[in-house]
């Protein structure tokens, strides 16, 4: 069963000014759908063509570039898409800020160490909230297209919130400024979504 772009539940424009309207339709109709037709057809006539997106890389062979890099292309800008809204932006409440305050100190260092995983991160990749059982969080980030998913990547846990710091989720509004990208995405992030998979995952 191949794998489908999945829609989104905003329009192009929806995020402006954090995120503009014509980065968002490149990055999701060229990038997300390439990635999307690309593991279809490196899946097709496989024992994967049957499995889900999280077994698909569960189990990758690291050393299979067109699965690991299409599968994880797949799988990271599906969850992308799905933890921002243009009603997002604010601090989380609840279970989620508590786990923050726990794991962090405070949101705002949360903010500084999540920030700081996504500006530091050399060339393209990108930045990671994950969850443990028992509900502490991690920080970390990923190099290309791989993910807490995959085994043996250095970043682990059930994934909640992602960012992307490929130059093609920026560069035509921020060009180089990745700093100022990722400070504006806060503005998006739907915690309440967030919250949910957080209450998932734990």
């Amino acid at each position: 069963m191949a794998f489908e772009l999945p829609k989104l539940s905003y329009g192009y424009d929806a995020l402006e000014p954090h995120i503009d309207s014509r980065t968002m339709e490149i990055h999701y109709e060229k990038h997300h759908g390439g990635y999307t037709s690309k593991l279809n057809a490196a899946i097709e006539g496989t024992d994967l063509a049957n499995m889900s997106i999280e077994d698909i890389l569960q189990n990758v062979d690291m050393g299979n570039a067109a699965v690991r890099n299409n599968g994880g292309g797949y799988y990271n800008h599906c969850l992308f898409w799905d933890i921002m809204s243009p009603n997002g932006g604010g601090e989380p409440e609840g279970e989620l800020a508590d786990a923050i305050n726990s794991s962090f100190g405070s949101f705002a260092d949360f903010k500084t160490q999540f920030s700081n995983a996504a500006g530091t991160r050399f060339g393209s990749g990108w930045a990671w909230l994950c969850v443990h059982e028992g509900g502490s969080l991690e920080i970390c980030s990923t190099p290309n297209q791989d993910n807490p998913v995959m085994v043996g990547v250095g970043c682990s846990g059930g994934a909640i919130l992602c960012l992307d710091v490929w130059e093609h989720a920026y560069y035509l509004n921020y060009q180089n400024r990745r700093p100022d990208y990722v400070n504006a995405f806060f503005n998006v992030v739907n915690w309440d979504r967030v919250a949910e998979l957080f209450a998932a995952n734990k």
